[in-house]
């Protein structure tokens, strides 16, 4: 069996056009790439969630607090260990200690592998790291792992303007927390010889999707220029539609005037290109993760058809909080499957600092080719990727692995390259 999910479609020639392109720019893009970071400083660590439909591929979530270290391929430990000897580099030269911020109130087992794995990670870049959470209780507490090991968690301490756990005061604080409700007071105004990254301003409460594709929506037309190529086969087109209510049905025709203008768009590209698919986008939070708020439309009349359990389950986000804001997204076909019973397969590609680290498949039993496969409380199996991103081989076919592994990489670090213009335009927002 192939360690690489299989591209079952037969659209495949705008892609491998893509790809021929990229390849035959590798030059180019490494050295545009290159400028850019002196510009822009990458964030400390970044997942993206990527779709291959054979005829596009394109990033359609990138989260700025990343979970999953665990289903990374171990054979890649020494590129993520140089990864984060670069970012340390760029944060805090002179650092030895660092404290990781973790989500609260979870005893998710795969989460906190994730967090033991990052921890190990770190250790191994040179520093001492210990687990500092925010949780109401500030207890000390010994959490058993999957793995059978054992994780220590300390209640995160205030002194001053400065963070710390007992007898331990770290030069960095690293948030694996999305703050999804807000800023916690113990988190402000900290000292500025205590970096914290990412910055708390990144978090869901203040964080837009729509922002960040904004910000992606330019840079794929920047890098389209360079290899001249139609930006649409690495963007997925999107509209933003705010004050949305669900539960009281407000907002119902924005929403829905909404996916026909996208679905318009989705359908001109399919006549240009000649793809017979039925367009569809996705309907999802503005601010948000872990698959929440999501659902897939294929005609702007579903949306006044919504019943009530559909209603609320697109109200509230994670922890209870109420969705006002919607993206609208061009939805992206995925045609890679996995396994015996055609399992449906999506690319998840791991930064740290501008580095690709790896990744994994997210392969899911029970969706389908034009379905958000992050979906709670189903089954999915993790595929860790079988080879880096970074090393393409041009005797090789365009399609070829080691080949569409760099697409996945080059991709993935244009939607990196658009979190750090964010990540840039919130931090001068706030100075202001």
């Amino acid at each position: 069996m192939t360690s690489v999910p299989h591209l079952t479609t037969a659209l495949a020639g705008p892609l491998q056009a893509l790809e021929t392109h990229i390849l035959a720019n590798q030059t180019e893009i490494e050295h545009w790439f290159r400028s850019q970071w002196l510009s822009y400083r990458a964030p400390f660590y970044s997942s993206v969630d990527l779709r291959n439909a054979g005829f596009k591929v394109a990033p359609v979530d990138t989260n700025l607090f990343p979970a999953g270290f665990n289903n990374l391929n171990p054979a890649f430990l020494p590129l993520c260990v140089l990864a984060v000897q670069a970012a340390i580099e760029h944060l805090c030269p002179k650092a030895r200690r660092l404290i990781i911020v973790p989500e609260s109130h979870t005893r998710n087992q795969f989460y906190l592998e994730s967090l033991s794995t990052l921890q190990g990670i770190i250790e191994k870049a040179g520093l001492q790291v210990r687990i500092g959470h925010i949780d109401d209780d500030k207890q000390t507490r010994e959490l058993a792992l999957p793995s059978g090991q054992s994780m220590i968690q300390y209640p995160l301490e205030r002194s001053g303007n400065r963070l710390h756990i007992e007898n331990f005061d770290p030069c960095i604080i690293l948030l694996n927390n999305d703050l999804s409700d807000g800023i916690p007071t113990i988190l402000e105004n900290i000292d500025p010889d205590q970096t914290i990254t990412p910055h708390p301003t990144m978090g869901w409460a203040s964080r837009l999707k729509s922002d960040h594709f904004a910000h992606y929506q330019r840079i794929a037309k920047e890098f389209s220029d360079i290899i001249d190529i139609d930006p649409w086969l690495i963007d997925p087109y999107f509209r933003r539609c705010g004050k949305i209510d669900f539960q009281k049905r407000d907002g119902e025709e924005c929403l829905a005037d909404n996916v026909a203008d996208v679905l318009e768009i989705i359908k001109k590209k399919y006549q240009e290109y000649g793809i017979k698919e039925e367009p569809f986008v996705i309907a999802k939070a503005d601010a948000g993760t872990y698959g929440m708020n999501i659902m897939t439309i294929r005609d702007p009349s579903e949306i006044q058809g919504l019943n009530r359990k559909q209603r609320n389950k697109m109200a509230r986000g994670k922890g209870g909080s109420t969705v006002s804001d919607v993206l609208v997204q061009e939805g992206v076909f995925t045609f890679e499957t996995w396994g015996n019973n055609n399992a449906i397969a999506e690319p998840v590609v791991y930064m740290i600092d501008h580095s690709v680290v790896g990744g994994f498949y997210r392969v899911h039993t029970n969706r389908g080719i034009n379905e958000n496969l992050n979906a709670p409380g189903m089954h999915f199996e993790p595929l860790a990727f079988a080879d880096t991103c970074t090393l393409p081989d041009k005797s090789a076919d365009p399609d070829a692995d080691p080949n569409r592994f760099y697409t996945y990489g080059v991709i993935s670090r244009l939607a990196l390259l658009a979190a750090a213009r964010e990540i840039n335009t919130l931090k001068a927002a706030v100075a202001a």
